[in-house]
């Protein structure tokens, strides 16, 4: 998913995606821990788009502190 979706993406679509995406991530860590996936890059870019979405999240909370 790349910046451009994520920005069009609504206020509570972002909060979903954002859930889902932390809770997938977390099951990846666990399978990772417990034995190795074939593609530990695949845990890498998740945390990535998570981050992402969080950053759009974050920027667009303080939008609407500036503007108020």
């Amino acid at each position: 998913m790349e910046s451009v979706e994520i920005k069009k993406l609504s206020d509570s679509e972002l909060k979903e995606k954002i859930a889902s995406e932390q809770m997938l991530l977390t099951k990846l860590k666990l399978q990772h821990a417990v034995s190795p996936i074939e593609s530990p890059i695949r845990v890498r870019s998740q945390r990535k788009l998570v981050a992402r979405l969080l950053t759009e999240s974050n920027a667009r909370a303080k939008s609407t502190v500036k503007s108020k």
